[in-house]
């Protein structure tokens, strides 16, 4: 029998990465069990269908959020401005850490602070947060709200730093691409905007029972495209092992997904990609599109899919190939795409969750193609500790 440890803890997977893709249904159904109201409805509306465990004092007075965070996380970030601003309407700002130190806002009262990092560690995020502390030490008591940590090490350096934390529940992750973290992450932010949300009134509760509905039923939705994706996307990413760029394009709540779709590729598969909101690429990157360079487009139903859909078109119309993030057995996107990678079919606020993974299989593949180091690319670390 030809086995070692380290086999056995990948647990018959290849790479780490491999696994940890796989793990994300379990980890997106541990949070919503853990932070989900069992059973709540619409007719208990004298309870919050998220129970977070957080002071009442994180949400007293709040007029903003502002978000530091990097990499990955930052990427998350963004869809969680999405949310806070849509479901709860609190106007919210996400901030590179590394810039955020040294070029601030000005500083506002009733302002929460979020810092979000993996690994409760990254130098960037910490400073910044540490930096904030003490600008806010000019502010009266009562004007200084405290800082929210999102993390899924609860004994890190963060967890010292704020206020309070928000556990993502995520595990061990091996591999240094953030895959499992990042989705456990989304799905932090989906539980803060919907308890928000329930605090402040700003949806009704039978919208947000039909969101906790849709949530509950993600994890399913995940193992679907887990059993019908992966054979399909290794035979895809043959077509890409010697491709030197790669556009991403989305709208909306994932235009950060087309990010993450774009640093995936580039950490490990070490192939230039950038994203874009899909209504930017006639404002200059239309330009490097030919037949040598595919795109990968995210299109869902919902107020700008077809939007998406036209955008989709204008690459095509310069010899590019495209290829579809979209709703399984969508006819109107079949006729627009070269390749679909079909998901099921969501509401576009509940999609990011389901999007990201297609463009992590396809980055994972396209690496292992190529022969290289899936779980440890080279010049990274899992953990930035250093500025």
């Amino acid at each position: 029998l030809n086995w070692n440890p380290i086999m056995v803890e990948k647990q018959g997977f290849k790479h780490f990465m491999l696994k940890e893709i796989y793990e994300q249904p379990g980890v997106v159904r541990s949070s919503l069990d853990a932070y989900l109201t069992p059973d709540w409805t619409a007719d208990q509306g004298d309870r919050s269908p998220v129970q977070l465990g957080l002071d009442d004092s994180l949400y007293d007075h709040l007029n903003a959020i502002q978000i530091v965070a990097c990499g990955t996380s930052w990427h998350a970030s963004l869809v969680g401005k999405y949310l806070l601003e849509q479901l709860a309407g609190i106007p919210t700002q996400v901030y590179y850490a590394s810039e955020f130190r040294y070029a601030p806002p000005p500083i506002t009262a009733h302002t929460l602070t979020i810092g979000v990092t993996q690994s409760g560690e990254t130098a960037d995020t910490l400073s910044a947060l540490d930096m904030e502390l003490k600008r806010r030490q000019a502010l009266n008591p009562s004007d200084r709200p405290p800082i929210l940590g999102i993390t899924n090490r609860t004994d890190s350096t963060l967890a010292t730093l704020a206020n309070y934390v928000l556990d993502t529940r995520a595990g061990i992750e091996i591999g240094v691409a953030a895959t499992k973290t990042f989705t456990a992450q989304l799905v932090a932010f989906y539980m803060l905007a919907l308890d928000l949300a329930y605090r402040r009134r700003t949806v009704s509760l039978e919208r947000l029972e039909a969101i906790a509905t849709g949530l509950r039923q993600l994890p399913s939705e995940m193992e679907l495209i887990l059993e019908s994706q992966e054979r399909y996307i290794e035979e895809l990413a043959h077509d890409f092992a010697e491709t030197q760029d790669f556009i991403f394009l989305g709208r909306g709540i994932n235009f950060p997904i087309a990010l993450e779709g774009a640093l995936k590729l580039k950490e490990i598969s070490y192939i230039h990609a950038e994203g874009y909101p899909a209504g930017e690429m006639k404002h200059g990157p239309i330009a490097l599109l030919d037949a040598k360079v595919p795109v990968v487009a995210i299109a869902m139903p919902g107020d700008i899919y077809e939007k998406v859909l036209s955008n989709a078109q204008e690459a095509k119309a310069r010899d590019a190939r495209l290829i579809g993030v979209t709703p399984m057995n969508d006819q109107e996107a079949q006729e627009v795409f070269d390749t679909i990678l079909p998901v099921p079919a969501v509401e576009e606020l509940l999609s990011p969750i389901l999007t990201v993974i297609p463009l992590q299989f396809l980055a994972y593949h396209i690496a292992a193609r190529r022969g290289l180091d899936v779980d440890q690319p080279r010049n990274l670390a899992k953990s930035v500790t250093v500025e």
